[in-house]
């Protein structure tokens, strides 16, 4: 059945324009094109099912693809960072899986299986973390897989919806699509006669109560409440469907979680394949005593977060983070790091950047409500107090085996990496740095997130800067890096 949910994956591409073809079109002729469309893309499906060989040798997985264009991909086992099961329920129904196999510095999988019976992915999986392992003499056997390392119950999986709150980039996304379609689809406008009318019933229904300002002001703050009540409970059914059943294990050296309710996902990565890592703690996760622990390994820099693993703990009590850190890490000494805290003094220029933006709400403010607009200089207090919080909580910290930097107040983290990780050292100076004898370290490692705040120190005083950079240059001289 391959060709069938290769199908499926072609139609998910064209099949906006196949429905607007069909919707939209007038004729026959239309129909016809789109059958035609159909029809080629069920040849291409078949085509890619009878072209398409998988094999291993003793070190290396071979793909080959193709009849007119061939196409020979030799993949050593040691190189795969990442192994991807993904089960749709449609993959649930025939017992079969999607499997895909990242390699650093790829923009897409190295390889991709669209499906395997599930035993099957199961022992390619186990294949590549047993051949994979074998240059480590420590995982040169395939252990068995030991106690979960983090398991998430339904109230944790609730919970990341509260946090993440994914449901507003869901309703945005939605409007972002439907408004150039909106004048098609809608007749008579962007907005349908009945909800043009609830509308303007609604707008005669509070005019003929004369409410005042105080009357609006509260429907409005009830209506936003009920707005913001509906996006969480969105957001934490799309964390039902993604994070439901999740399970952090560890199988020798490579850890695997499983999660997902419909679709289930399985990614595994080895630890030493881990570059960097990142501690949050929101506003939200405060409230619920809750932080976020997410890895970066050595994968191209890809959005997509299904397709590496990227999150150990998306929401879990504080011992909980500290206990995967201390277990997963056992020589950095997370726990005894010396934080060294940076210039309080360097707050202004955490507050600067914001008052060219300020001016111009002002005055756009200003140019719409007159002297009104000038309210709005009553974020300059809060903007300060901001930046003076912020730069309390700014520090890092460096022993033999771990470099770390912390930042934020309400948004906090911690960002923190092996030495041995580190790829590269970077020492700048802006002209704001050179008025003030400060400099910025920015510490490069081979995984990098587009998300993820950078690693980097700022505001030194550029002796410390200058004496920090030539230390990490020698140690680093001295080392073998730990790919």
């Amino acid at each position: 059945m391959s060709w069938l949910f290769v199908l499926l994956q072609q139609l998910k591409q064209f099949i906006v324009p196949l429905i607007a073809l069909l919707v939209f079109g007038r004729g026959d002729r239309n129909e016809l094109w789109s059958l035609l469309a159909v029809g080629v893309l069920v040849m291409l499906a078949l085509w890619q099912y009878f072209t398409y060989r998988y094999g291993a040798t003793g070190d290396s997985l071979v793909v080959r693809s193709g009849l007119l264009e061939r196409s020979l991909r030799v993949i050593p086992f040691a190189r795969i960072h990442n192994v991807a099961l993904r089960q749709s329920a449609l993959h649930r129904m025939f017992g079969v899986a999607e499997v895909r196999l990242e390699s650093a510095g790829g923009h897409k999988p190295e390889a991709e299986m669209r499906v395997l019976k599930l035993s099957d992915a199961l022992a390619l999986e186990a294949l590549v973390r047993r051949r994979g392992a074998s240059e480590d003499a420590a995982g040169a056997v395939d252990e068995p897989a030991a106690a979960p390392l983090l398991t998430m119950s339904l109230g944790d999986v609730l919970r990341v919806g509260v946090v993440n709150n994914r449901g507003m980039f869901v309703v945005g996304a939605g409007i972002a699509a439907f408004m150039p379609y909106s004048r098609d689809l809608i007749p008579g406008g962007i907005m349908p006669s009945t909800t043009r009318h609830l509308i303007l019933s609604l707008f005669g229904w509070t005019s003929e109560h004369h409410f005042g300002p105080l009357q609006y002001l509260l429907g409005a703050l009830v209506l936003a409440g009920l707005f913001i009540g509906l996006v969480r409970v969105l957001s934490m059914l799309l964390a039902l469907l993604q994070y439901y059943g999740f399970s952090l294990t560890e199988h020798g050296r490579r850890l695997t979680v499983e999660r997902g309710l419909l679709a289930r996902w399985r990614t595994s990565a080895s630890r030493r394949r881990i570059q960097a890592w990142t501690l949050r703690e929101g506003l939200m996760h405060r409230l619920l005593r809750r932080r976020s622990l997410e890895i970066e390994t050595a994968v191209g820099d890809d959005q997509q977060q299904e397709r590496a693993l990227r999150e150990l703990a998306p929401v879990a009590t504080a011992a909980a983070c500290e206990s995967l850190i201390e277990h997963l890490l056992p020589k950095a000494g997370w726990a005894s790091l010396d934080w060294r805290a940076l210039p309080l003094a360097s707050w202004w220029r955490l507050f600067l950047p914001g008052l060219p933006w300020l001016a111009a709400i002002t005055g756009l403010l200003c140019l719409r409500f007159g002297a009104w607009g000038l309210l709005a200089l009553l974020w300059l207090p809060w903007a300060a107090l901001k930046a003076r919080q912020r730069a309390r909580r700014l520090g890092y910290a460096l022993n033999t085996e771990l470099i770390a930097v912390r930042e934020g107040w309400w948004q906090r983290y911690w960002r923190f990496a092996e030495i041995d990780k580190l790829q590269a050292l970077q020492l700048t100076r802006s002209p704001i740095d050179r008025r003030c004898g400060t400099a910025t370290l920015w510490l490069d490692t081979a995984g990098a997130a587009a998300l993820a705040p950078p690693l980097r120190i700022r505001f030194l005083p550029v002796a410390d800067a200058e004496a920090l950079y030539r230390g990490l240059s020698a140690a680093l001289a001295r080392r073998k890096l730990s790919w």
